[in-house]
């Protein structure tokens, strides 16, 4: 790859910069946030994605006050969200202790949590997480209600402005606002859908938890179960297994669908990433399963359709990353040796006995339900044996273009990397069609983080074949190669899917096609969020001093206006007439992105029937009483 080659044969032929005593510098606690938000926060970002930074700065707040109910104080918990810009918190626990109010919320590694007597099993462990609240926020205001007082302490940057402590009568707990600070967040916008998503999560794992958002009442009675039941697209093929212990609760039914799908959480956070706890659900989950039955079932056919979710409590868990997204190797509970404590046992085997025993339990006791289960895994056998030809084949011819693969141009720095590197996280690749297309990307791109895999035409219509055509179809088969994901979504080697074809009927056809794809054979890749359509300007606005891209009809006519009389318009018909210099503008930090999403309304069977399946009198009907005539208005 000639772009590759480039970058890593550059010469460096400039003099050594001078370093002296006067490069040293020091920054205190909020400076360093600021400066280096990355290691605190993740991405900044606008709010367009789940992952952006101001919903790891909602997070953090919340992480504090569903720590003070799992401690048994304050069963409500307010959430408002003011413009989509302002957040508003209110908990009623037990309120900051007031004396050290000022430290817990600007001090760096000044917290309650290192306390194991008042937090046993928190999520916020480092005292670190409101502190980049307030550092990262043009506005903080905090209060804490305890005894009859109130002490408030406002913040602007990280920096204090005022502190006043006063009589009170309001009940104990603690307010916390802040205003994400727009220099740094820039045009950022809290997306409803996603601060729902969060607060159900919560919910969901602390029943009896009640959220009270902007209005709006959010909780949950059975836990996972509802968890499930929210975000299952495919009908269950026996009623949810939902079984609990001690600091442990699970949740699994099967589907129709292909591939397995997971939720994973520790202490009230998603581990989005997954981590030890979710390996080894899955791992012991189809070993105690393949036991039960005494058969030599694999693993795979066992794992095909499921649908899962496990909740953990740990004391003192060790995260891969500040934004605590994936669970590392550890013990239940650490060793106390003032106490004559051992540690605990590994979290691998303490969800490993604790399935081993209750879903062995609960099969003896349900035949019925252990009688569906066994018929799901031997359909499943039985397709898994009748592609293997074609299966094994495929592989090889996917293992062999990969050595040079003519449809991927591959970046640097992959998902499933695991060095914890920042541009993993952004690691992304972008699905195109045709040479010319593909080629404005491949010039353009950033070779570090972004993929690109081009597609020869139109890809065949998927929908209600079998993943037999995954194999048998060799830009299906290369795809599957390309992102890894064979054997599910543990080895995805790139965070953000993104379909990046032209603006028009063809292009909109292509990106159906590819998403019919992803939701018939993967379509967990859909629903956690990894699938995106690249949003590129319909229209070209300049004049001799400004030049404006404009995405929509409503742009292009305020261009017009703002540029003065007579400029320039150019109307891009596809990605190809877009120069690799201009396309760097689309794909950079400025890249507008549209997430796929997936919700328990959008009946996945039905709408594939409809759009996808055979031409009825149905969809004619539902295309010519809604077909718009537009007259192209370019100047």
């Amino acid at each position: 790859m000639e772009e590759e080659e480039k970058y890593d044969n550059l010469q460096f032929a400039e003099q050594p910069v001078e370093y002296t005593d006067d490069n040293i510098r020091h920054l205190d606690d909020m400076e360093h946030i600021r400066v280096r938000s990355g290691m605190y926060i993740g991405r900044l970002g606008d709010g367009s994605q789940s992952d952006d930074g101001i919903y790891v700065l909602l997070k953090e707040v919340m992480d504090n006050s569903i720590d003070e109910f799992k401690m048994g104080a304050g069963k409500k918990i307010e959430v408002t969200i003011e413009d989509n810009l302002r957040v508003s918190i209110r908990d009623y626990g037990r309120g900051i202790p007031q004396g050290k109010l000022i430290e817990a919320v600007s001090k760096l590694n000044t917290g309650g949590k290192y306390d194991s007597k008042a937090f046993k099993k928190s999520v916020g462990l480092n005292g670190v997480g409101i502190k980049a609240v307030n550092a990262l926020s043009s506005r903080f205001e905090v209060c804490s209600y305890r005894e009859g007082k109130v002490r408030k302490a406002v913040f602007e940057r990280g920096v204090l402005l005022s502190d006043t402590t006063e009589e009170s009568q309001e009940e104990t707990g603690t307010y916390i606002f802040f205003e994400p600070d727009n220099t740094l967040f820039v045009n950022y916008s809290f997306q409803n859908q996603f601060v729902e998503t969060l607060l159900r999560n919560y919910t969901y794992l602390n029943t009896g938890l009640t959220f009270i958002y902007n209005g709006q009442r959010i909780v949950s009675r059975h836990g996972l179960e509802d968890l499930l039941k929210d975000n299952m697209t495919s009908e269950g093929l026996y009623d949810i297994v939902h079984l609990k212990g001690e600091d442990i609760e699970i949740a699994f039914t099967h589907t129709n669908q292909y591939g397995e799908e997971y939720y994973s959480f520790v202490n009230g956070q998603h581990t989005t990433q997954g981590g030890t706890h979710q390996s080894a659900l899955k791992e012991h989950i189809a070993r105690t399963i393949k036991e039960f039955y005494n058969k030599n079932q694999d693993y795979a056919d066992i794992r095909n359709g499921l649908v899962a979710a496990i909740a953990i409590d740990v004391e003192e868990p060790m995260f891969e990353s500040q934004t605590k997204t994936k669970l590392g190797s550890n013990n239940m509970w650490p060793a106390n040796p003032q106490e004559g404590i051992p540690a605990g046992p590994t979290v691998n085997k303490y969800v490993g006995d604790f399935i081993k025993t209750e879903v062995d339990n609960f099969l003896h006791k349900n035949p019925l339900v252990a009688d569906v289960m066994l018929q799901k895994i031997q359909d499943s056998e039985k397709e898994r044996k009748a592609i293997a030809g074609v299966t094994k084949l495929a592989r090889e011819r996917a293992k062999k273009a990969n050595l040079h693969n003519r449809k991927l141009r591959d970046c640097r720095y992959h998902l499933n990397d695991g060095k914890g590197k920042e541009q993993e996280a952004d690691s992304c690749i972008f699905i195109t069609e045709g040479d010319s297309a593909s080629g404005s990307i491949t010039k353009s791109r950033d070779v570090n983080t972004q993929a690109v895999f081009s597609l020869r035409g139109k890809p065949l219509n998927s929908y209600g074949l079998t993943k037999k055509v995954v194999y048998e179809n060799e830009e299906f088969n290369l795809l599957q190669a390309a992102l890894n994901i064979e054997d599910g979504l543990d080895g995805l080697r790139y965070n953000k899917v993104i379909v990046a074809t032209d603006a028009d009927v063809d292009g909109m056809h292509i990106r159906l096609l590819i998403i019919t794809f992803f939701l018939q054979f993967f379509p967990d890749l859909i629903k956690k969020g990894h699938v995106y359509i690249l949003q590129t300007p319909l229209f070209r606005v300049r004049n001799k001093k400004k030049t404006n891209y404009c995405y929509t009809e409503d742009e292009r006519l305020k261009s017009i206006e703002e540029l003065g009389p007579n400029p320039e318009i150019t109307r891009f018909k596809g990605l190809g007439e877009i120069s690799p210099d201009e396309f760097r503008h689309f794909i950079g930090k400025d890249m507008r992105l549209e997430q796929v999403s997936l919700r328990k309304t959008d009946l996945v069977k039905e709408l594939l029937e409809f759009y996808m399946g055979k031409n009825t009198m149905e969809r004619q009907s539902f295309i010519i009483d809604n077909l718009v005539i537009e007259e192209d208005r370019v100047n």
